[in-house]
């Protein structure tokens, strides 16, 4: 199966470099991402885009436009337009045109793109008009009953949308049936309950969508957690797993938030902890 790879841009955002790093100081983390006056850091929203010749698979779809303009300045967007579908576009491809949206969890910065753009006194829609929607049983359920602690970064309707259509698969495994056997998924709990992580062969080795395990470079580094994780030591353990078998298969890490690396691989250093390497800022098929 010969598969054409495209990263792909959403809406992009800045928040709090303290948050986005948990308990680094501030005087290490600052050299991986300068904050602006505000403490705040660069982060992206990229999709990966795969096109197999007979479907159109979009993997996450960020964060979106669907925010009003006072939550879109309280959570740091960038942008008011819906910057993937633009994106998209360019690529030659239109909502009508994806087959599958797989989403690793519903985090708005991951699921948000799947709504159309925020209109007032208009009910949230769904955008993907034809798509099949892929997520896990147990995100999913997160979503629906989400923690205190969590309830912000979840969309309330988004659940009860994708359910509506009739269109959404819940895995419970490592496989989906709407994507088949060539993608397995591995699942995370430390960023929160049920996060899965796809991996399918590629040309140049396996290729695994991170999400929020490691949403980019600096937190390749093996105790680096974010201040939003919900188990960061759960988080660590499951990371150095994920890195240990990926490098060792000579496999690649594609990252969702960082402002300027689509992807990497992975090498050891002196001291054999996994590292980035060879990062590149885009994939282009």
């Amino acid at each position: 199966m010969k598969l054409r790879l495209d990263s792909v841009m959403g809406n992009s955002q800045r928040l709090d470099g303290g948050s986005m790093f948990g308990n680094a100081p501030k005087a290490m983390w600052q050299q991986w991402a300068p904050p602006d006056e505000h403490n705040r850091i660069a982060l992206a929203c990229r999709s990966l885009l795969v096109r197999d010749g007979q479907r159109t698979i979009l993997f996450e779809a960020g964060i979106g436009a669907f925010f009003s303009p006072e939550m879109r300045t309280r959570f740091g967007v960038q942008e008011g337009e819906h910057v993937l579908l633009q994106n998209l576009a360019a690529l030659g491809v239109a909502p009508s045109d994806v087959d599958v949206v797989v989403l690793s969890h519903l985090h708005f910065d991951h699921a948000g793109g799947v709504l159309e753009t925020y209109r007032e006194g208009v009910e949230p829609a769904l955008v993907f008009d034809r798509a099949r929607y892929v997520v896990g049983e147990d995100a999913l359920q997160r979503a629906r009953r989400p923690h205190a602690r969590d309830r912000a970064s979840f969309i309330p309707a988004l659940p009860d949308l994708l359910a509506a259509t009739g269109r959404m698969e819940c895995v419970q495994g490592d496989r989906s049936e709407v994507l088949g056997d060539a993608y397995r998924f591995h699942r995370s709990d430390g960023h929160t309950p049920g996060m899965l992580l796809v991996e399918f062969a590629t040309d140049d080795g396996p290729l695994v969508f991170s999400a929020d395990l490691v949403p980019g470079v600096a937190w390749v580094r093996r105790a680096i957690t974010m201040g939003y994780d919900r188990y960061p030591e759960l988080l660590i353990d499951e990371k150095a797993a994920l890195l240990d078998d990926l490098e060792r298969r000579s496999g690649r890490l594609f990252f969702t938030h960082d402002p300027s690396v689509a992807a990497c691989s992975l090498d050891r250093n002196e001291r054999g902890h996994v590292v980035a390497r060879d990062a590149t800022p885009s994939l282009i098929s």
